[in-house]
């Protein structure tokens, strides 16, 4: 009787142990709840969400009514002086260039005079805008150039208009739009650049592929509209650095609404390298 007490004491720890493995079976089902609260989609990243060409011309829509009166902010009287002062409006504001445009083209209103002004006296004129000697020589190229192989007139195509000295495919597209109504691309300016970003219309960051993009979305009677509309509300709402999403009356579907500060902006340190040559 005595040995078989031990073994009786024995059998009582296994039957408590019992109750620990029930216990850990709650552990697997509270694990459910965790993936359930995995399931809501994480929201559009901003700036890199292409959207669909439908969406983008509706939201154009939206924008070409608000900016009704969107057009090209550089004074000019005739294709000669738009090509003028888009070749001077390059890294300078297009207001300052209206300031030194009117007295410019006061004493040398057409090529063939322009082409032979004193270089000095050319850049005493605009010396107010940044690159004022590189562009003088740019302006002065172009007048010759016209004079000798156009007639003194601008010529009407693009492959014509980028061999003028200082003229590149953003300038003749400019010109091509506004003087003679015939663009061949889109002027992709800083504007265009971050705003096309921004509301998802490329997932490209050089003008280049972000101009293909664009004249891949929209028809070519939108091409002219479509840089100055994008223009004007960089400037006047979707700014770089504090972009006014509150009053922006396409918000909604844009997928960098509120949080579009650093989405189509230039790194830092390249912002200051461009700041350092402007100063150089």
């Amino acid at each position: 009787m005595a040995s078989r007490k031990p073994t009786k004491a024995k059998r009582k720890p296994a039957a408590a142990a019992a109750p620990m493995k029930a216990a850990a079976a709650p552990k697997k089902a509270a694990a459910a709840p965790k993936k359930a609260a995995a399931a809501p989609a994480k929201p559009r990243p901003a700036g890199k969400t292409k959207v669909s060409p439908d969406e983008a011309r509706a939201v154009f829509g939206v924008l070409r009514k608000h900016h009704a009166d969107a057009h090209c902010e550089l004074t000019h009287r005739s294709p000669f002086e738009l090509i003028v002062a888009t070749v001077l409006s390059a890294q300078s504001r297009d207001v300052m260039v209206n300031q030194v445009t009117p007295k410019l083209f006061e004493r040398w209103p057409t090529p063939e005079k322009l082409a032979r002004a004193n270089p000095a006296e050319v850049e005493k004129a605009i010396g107010r805008l940044g690159f004022f000697r590189q562009k003088t020589k740019s302006i002065m190229g172009l007048s010759q150039r016209l004079v000798e192989e156009h007639g003194g007139e601008v010529p009407k195509t693009l492959a014509e208009l980028v061999k003028l000295p200082g003229v590149g495919r953003k300038t003749a597209n400019v010109v091509l739009g506004v003087a003679f109504g015939t663009p061949e691309g889109v002027v992709v300016d800083t504007h265009v650049q971050r705003l096309s970003q921004r509301l998802g219309w490329t997932g490209q960051s050089e003008p280049p592929e972000i101009e293909q993009d664009l004249m891949r979305t929209f028809p070519r009677d939108d091409w002219d509209a479509l840089g100055h509309v994008l223009i004007f509300h960089g400037r006047r709402i979707c700014t770089a650095l504090r972009p006014a999403c509150a009053a922006c009356p396409v918000s909604g579907p844009c997928p960098s609404a509120f949080r579009a500060e650093k989405v189509g902006r230039k790194p830092l340190r390249l912002r200051f390298a461009t700041r350092a040559a402007k100063r150089a």
